[in-house]
């Protein structure tokens, strides 16, 4: 009995912890830059003596869906598209250095340049872009940041630092939604990354699919707790039975 108590139990939370990861992949859907988390179930043995034959269902990442999001044409100057499997670097709120496609970035009143959700941008060296005071700031298509003031000759404030990571050593999403390297070290500058100026990406999340996905996980949770009432109710009878027998 206990054995369809712990596959249901456990179904039940599996079940949950999916629900979760999809809701929260869709209230991303129109987050620029967002990688959809994936998810799949594993079967896990219980350990302990007289349990081999108790399995417990578990939800398992299975990290995200590396895709690019659609191209949204903005025209601004400061937003910007990394192309193929680059990725913008940028300062964590922890101070490392963390990386996103989200490439919407605006110069503060201090002059530094940033994403719009406040994390500093980093050059191909790993520090700070500061702009003068009343500059016009403009990307181009190899990630060259410049500055114009006024009628001055404009002048290179730095290259934004593109990484592209590798099979080695791929990024991994982190708790503030950042992504960062496996092993846990700064990646490498990509010379060759190139970038795409006046567009942003969108979101890889596809809703349709995402809505769906609820649905049939709303589904799996309602038979796992039904299969848990059967089992209430099969412990019962046998309770009844042994009780007549006695």
């Amino acid at each position: 009995m206990d054995r369809l108590i712990y596959t249901a139990m456990t179904g039940a939370g599996a079940a949950a912890s999916r629900q979760a990861i999809l809701s929260s992949n869709l209230a991303n859907a129109s987050t620029n830059g967002f990688r959809a988390q994936l998810e799949t179930y594993r079967a896990v043995p219980l350990n302990g003596e007289g349990s081999s034959t108790r399995v417990f269902a578990m939800e398992a990442t299975a990290g995200f869906l590396d895709l690019p999001g659609q191209a949204q044409q903005t025209n601004r100057s400061l937003d910007a598209m990394t192309t193929d499997k680059s990725w913008f670097a940028v300062q964590g709120l922890d101070g490392t250095e963390a990386y996103t496609r989200n490439g919407s970035f605006e110069v503060t009143s201090d002059g530094t340049l940033k994403t719009m959700n406040g994390l500093t941008v980093l050059t191909s060296g790993g520090s700070p872009i500061t702009a003068p005071a009343g500059a016009e700031v403009t990307l181009s298509n190899d990630g060259t940041v410049s500055a114009k003031v006024g009628n001055q000759p404009l002048s290179v404030l730095g290259k934004l630092k593109q990484v592209t990571p590798t099979a080695d050593d791929p990024l991994k999403r982190g708790d503030d939604g950042l992504f960062r390297s496996t092993s846990g070290e700064s990646l490498d500058n990509d010379d060759t990354a190139r970038l795409h100026v006046g567009v942003l990406e969108g979101s890889n999340v596809n809703a349709i699919e995402t809505m769906v996905g609820m649905i049939q996980t709303a589904r799996q949770f309602e038979a796992q707790t039904r299969l848990m009432t059967s089992a209430e109710s099969n412990d019962r009878s046998a309770a009844q039975l042994l009780g007549l027998q006695g």
